[in-house]
């Protein structure tokens, strides 16, 4: 059987109180027998005790029933008693006012523990008769009565009856105790647990899929509170990760839908001129040569693209890159000169104050170069000047290409670096690409633990700029 931890607080709780107060009654009841009982054999070895006894006794047969003045400090049924080789030759007792002679005696053991004492010593407990449970016993010599022992016994029923009002009283108490514990007990983990029980609330709408939903309180004063910002920290990672998943699920599934898209349109174009020469494009050297060509040129433009894909495959799977100093200016430089042999009517400037070192891969440095470059010639008109940056900032070295075209609108700058994402989806193939150049800048870019930005150009178009790690801080 499992129990609530509203259960279990309460039967803790419950049980904490019945041992304590198990402990103080039954220390109080020691502690309040043995003070009676204490104050009892006080009196039994007081010399006192031992004067009235012996003045009673010599007053026998007449003292009992009346008892002497000297003990009327005892209780009722007090009894002094003479023995003789054990037997009771002479008895006197205390009796209460009004109240008749009682028949009640100790019953005495064969050998007296205190034999030999000249004063009573060492009091006992022994069994009583004629309604006497119990009584209170000293004994000793007494050369009075020519070495004959005297016996005083004081019955233990004032005792009893006193630890017996106490034992009902405890019982009263700690019921009361314990019921009103109960209830109070049960009271403040009701109100203690209710926090618990609203996070429960939430929990379900969690596990529903509501992910939104933040548990109540969340504040670092209370345990229940901490242990609630933290509840809603770990909901917001998962939220995090189930949005993250989610956009990575549609991106896969639209780098899938635009990759089939890409790769159908050279297959198309494959398709259509192997039937052209099946059907006789033999015939005619013409359309044998175009046909031929084309099929080379969409089985190129297929490769490539195929290519394109897995690079940024093995770069989103962390796959590792050479990592050899590489110079920036030179890269640049090198990409300055294709380009204005590319586009011979365009002002190409670059701007390099000096040698800009990191730590990369040569090869898919330049690509990067040569992508971004290449975007802003194809996408700008012809007579727009480019310009390529090199400088160092920070701890990092910095690429800027900037052109003064018409720009791109805040929507296509935050999705520019998405595989097969063209600004003008009207753009031609052949001339804007496949839209994998700048995805496979960002990919680079990571993969060298830099950042890829881009924005407005100062009096129109747009810059994108480059941040790598400077090689004398990666060897740090």
């Amino acid at each position: 059987m499992t129990l609530s931890l509203r259960g279990r607080l309460l039967i803790g709780v419950i049980s904490l109180v019945v041992v304590g107060l198990l402990v103080s009654d039954v220390v109080t009841y020691i502690t309040l027998q043995n003070s009676l009982v204490g104050r009892i054999d006080e009196q039994l070895k007081s010399r006192s005790t031992v004067d009235a006894a012996v003045n009673a006794l010599a007053t026998y047969p007449t003292c009992r029933g009346r008892g002497p003045s000297s003990a009327s400090s005892f209780d009722p049924g007090t009894l002094a008693l003479l023995l003789d080789n054990g037997k009771v030759v002479a008895a006197c007792g205390v009796t209460g006012f009004g109240a008749s002679p009682s028949n009640a005696s100790p019953v005495l053991p064969k050998s007296l523990p205190n034999a030999g004492q000249d004063i009573p010593a060492s009091p006992f407990t022994v069994e009583g008769t004629g309604g006497v449970s119990q009584y209170r016993v000293t004994d000793w010599p007494e050369n009075s009565f020519a070495g004959q022992f005297v016996v005083f016994a004081v019955p233990l029923t004032s005792v009893q009856s006193t630890l017996g009002q106490l034992l009902r009283l405890e019982a009263l108490i700690a019921v009361g105790v314990v019921a009103a514990t109960a209830l109070l007990a049960l009271l403040i983990i009701q109100v203690g647990l209710r926090p618990l029980q609203r996070m429960g609330g939430v929990a379900t709408d969690i596990a529903a899929g509501d992910l939104s939903r933040r548990v109540e309180p969340a504040t670092s004063k209370t345990e229940i509170g901490r242990l609630g910002l933290a509840l809603n920290g770990m909901l917001s990672q998962i939220e995090a990760a189930f949005a993250e998943r989610t956009e990575s699920n549609q991106r896969l599934r639209r780098f899938i839908a635009d990759a089939s898209h890409e790769l159908r349109t050279p297959l198309t174009s494959i398709r259509g001129y192997s039937e052209m020469l099946r059907r006789g494009a033999s015939e005619s050297p013409a359309d044998s040569d175009l046909a031929r060509r084309r099929i080379e040129e969409e089985s190129v433009r297929m490769s490539v693209l195929v290519d394109d894909m897995l690079l940024i495959a093995r770069l989103d799977q962390g796959r590792p890159l050479e990592k050899t100093p590489v110079d920036l200016r030179a890269i640049a430089t090198d990409a300055a000169a294709d380009a204005r042999v590319v586009a011979p009517q365009r002002e190409i400037t670059l701007s390099a104050n000096g040698p800009v070192v990191v730590e990369g891969d040569d090869t898919r440095l330049r690509q990067v170069l040569g992508n971004l470059v290449r975007n802003a010639l194809v996408h700008t008109p012809q007579q727009t000047p480019v310009e390529i940056s090199v400088s160092t900032e920070d701890g990092m070295g910095r690429i800027a290409v900037a052109d003064h075209g018409p720009g791109l609108r805040p929507d296509e700058i935050a999705r520019v670096f998405e595989p097969f994402f063209r600004a003008d989806p009207s753009r031609s193939r052949d001339s804007g690409g496949a839209g994998l150049g700048l995805s496979i800048v960002s990919a680079v870019v990571s993969a060298h633990g830099g950042k890829v930005q881009v924005k407005e150009t100062s009096g129109g178009g747009a810059t994108f700029e480059v941040e790598l790690p400077l090689a004398s801080t990666s060897a740090n």
